[in-house]
């Protein structure tokens, strides 16, 4: 564990006032380093003993330069704040100052208020496209957007976790100032607006880091995506740490959401950045940090405010597809029980052993608030790393589905939609890349074989039928589309929203879960005891028979039809208690 001093944010090109711009490099595995600018001069760099390089000279925003390492190879910046054109080429000088932000009173909103819509940047047209879009998002009732990653990527279109630039938005989406605009929309409407980052790996196509710094990345442990990135170096540490704070800073997000963290070896990093980010942002400011983990309790007390909660989403799945391959086969064992100690404790694994991990997974989650875990019905991965990439509108029963979406929207756990889920689309979300012919040749048949082991893909022929993540046809089948009934889902959304703003939000802080039981072989009873004193309870039965159930003494919030005596399939009711009978 380090002191968790703030770190010195000076990588990459800054301007330092007066026209001056300051270029630091860390490069230990170089003797010299020039800043390469286009079309001008080559400036020469003085090396410190710790590897660090840097140079200052008069330069106007807008300035395209690269890095000329020793053997004359010219590298973009990996602390690029723009590039001029796609990975590969010149970095930019950008004036991170420049901005009129137009709410700089802006002080966010508390965590239990969110109600997260994700989106994919290019297939909602970019950071305008958002922005256009944002009343109506608002309408709904979404208080918290979240981008999709955005950090620069090789081609025209990726799924972001293939980024090589962390602090460079994609150009594909737009400018630096395009995205503060989008960002200042978002503040106007009084939504929050999140971005999901990616510090487990670079992408395969553009990081040159390796060539100045091979020391950044360790050669002792494997990953799915490449060489592990080293943590326990101070310059890497700080690397990510400043990208963190730049998003928070320079473009004003109000949160983040981690991908993958527990492919970072060094679980201590996540503690650091949340200590330096609450002393250093959060202090004015509601800042929320959400993970992706293998359900890491000790983080979501150390700092953290969330986790996805995959197990909630993969027990639903289960219950509402009856599909047990993969890593469904975990929650193919009495899903309805492992829903209930979803909604009772937070996560079905708190320590006992994952056959499809094989090994443990997770630690003991009882006693975090409901609101430490994110739940949702879909999201890009849950979608996209299907083969045919279907969403749960052609999967499910459309009635379980909607029954499954209210338990979702009204209990106590941070809602997350995907983008098209409110109009009830049935494109499919496909993983898509846009990699050169090398590189796209083995992504296309490492993603054919992926399934190979899936009964529906054990033959060639059928793997034929995956769609390639390069061909743009692959990309434009994933726009989103609303359904026929779009409508009427979208009334429903907007129904459920209504009702969590105004019953469940109000009375979340301080809640607690009391408990859940099964009362059928696809229904639960979940009941929570909200911060008020008032009693929560969701009866939801998945299944398509009637269940004998004994309804609460409360008010009924949802649906709004009198209770018969008996819990309809598939159905979910919703009272607010004080008093048993």
């Amino acid at each position: 564990m380090t002191d968790m001093l703030p770190p010195t944010c000076g990588f990459g090109a800054r301007r330092l006032g007066g026209g001056q711009v300051r270029f630091r490099l860390w490069a230990p595995a170089q003797e010299s380093v020039w800043v390469a600018v286009e079309d001008g001069p080559l400036l020469a760099m003085q090396r410190d003993p710790d590897g660090w390089f840097e140079a200052t000279a008069d330069l106007p925003p807008g300035t395209a330069y690269r890095y000329r390492l020793s053997d004359g190879m010219l590298v973009p910046d990996p602390a690029s704040r723009q590039q001029a054109e796609d990975v590969h080429g010149p970095s930019l000088v950008v004036d991170d100052d420049s901005y009129a932000w137009r709410c700089p009173d802006w002080t966010g909103r508390p965590w239990h208020e969110a109600i997260i819509y994700e989106i994919h940047p290019g297939l909602a047209g970019g950071f305008e496209g958002i922005r256009n879009d944002l009343p109506r998002l608002k309408a709904l009732g979404i208080t918290a957007i979240e981008l999709m990653p955005i950090a620069d990527f090789p081609g025209r279109h990726n799924w972001g976790y293939d980024g090589v630039l962390p602090y460079a938005p994609d150009r594909s989406y737009g400018t630096p100032t395009d995205l503060k605009r989008l960002v200042d929309a978002a503040h106007e409407l009084e939504l929050m607006i999140f971005l999901d980052v990616v510090y487990n790996h670079f992408g395969p196509d553009g990081n040159y880091i390796s060539a100045y710094a091979p020391s950044f990345f360790r050669d002792d442990i494997p990953t799915p995506w490449g060489s592990a990135i080293d943590f326990r170096r101070r310059p890497v540490r700080d690397y990510f740490i400043c990208n963190v704070l730049m998003w928070l800073r320079d473009y004003r997000f109000d949160g983040l959401r981690f991908d993958a963290v527990h492919a970072i070896p060094e679980q201590d990093w996540v503690i650091e950045m949340a200590s330096i980010v609450r002393r250093t942002v959060g202090a004015e400011r509601h800042v929320h940090l959400v993970l992706e983990h293998h359900n890491a309790a000790s983080l979501l007390r150390s700092g953290v405010d969330a986790q996805w909660n995959d197990d909630g989403h993969n027990v639903l799945h289960v219950l509402l597809t009856n599909e047990t391959n993969g890593y469904y086969a975990d929650y193919s064992h009495e899903p309805a029980g492992q829903l209930a100690r979803c909604l009772a404790e937070g996560w079905v694994f708190q320590g006992q052993r994952s056959a499809y991990l094989d090994g443990p997974r997770g630690e003991p989650s009882i006693g975090l608030p409901p609101t430490a875990h994110v739940l949702f019905l879909q999201n890009h991965d849950q979608i996209g790393n299907r083969a045919m990439g279907e969403r749960l509108t052609v999967l499910a029963d459309p009635a379980a589905l909607e029954a499954a979406l209210a338990l979702q929207m009204l209990c106590p756990q941070i809602p997350l939609l995907f983008m098209g889920e409110e109009t009830a689309s049935e494109t499919p979300f496909f993983f898509f890349t846009d990699h050169g012919p090398e590189l796209a040749e083995a992504v296309r048949e490492g993603r054919r074989s992926e399934f190979a082991r899936f009964p529906e893909f054990a033959n060639s022929e059928n793997r034929e039928l995956i769609p390639d993540p390069n061909d743009v046809a692959t990309y434009d089948a994933s726009a989103t589309r609303a359904a026929p009934g779009g409508t009427e889902r979208s009334d429903l959304y907007r129904t459920l929203i209504a009702l969590r703003r105004d019953e469940i939000i109000p009375r979340l802080p301080g809640s607690k879960a009391v408990g859940a039981r099964t009362i059928g072989q696809k229904a639960v009873e979940a009941t929570w005891m909200l911060g008020d004193g008032t009693r929560l309870v969701i009866a939801v039965n998945l299944g398509s028979d009637p269940i004998a159930y004994r309804a609460p003494l409360g008010r009924q919030l949802f649906p709004q039809y009198q209770w018969t005596g008996t819990l309809p399939g598939p159905a979910t009711f919703v009272w607010l208690e004080t008093t048993y009978e």
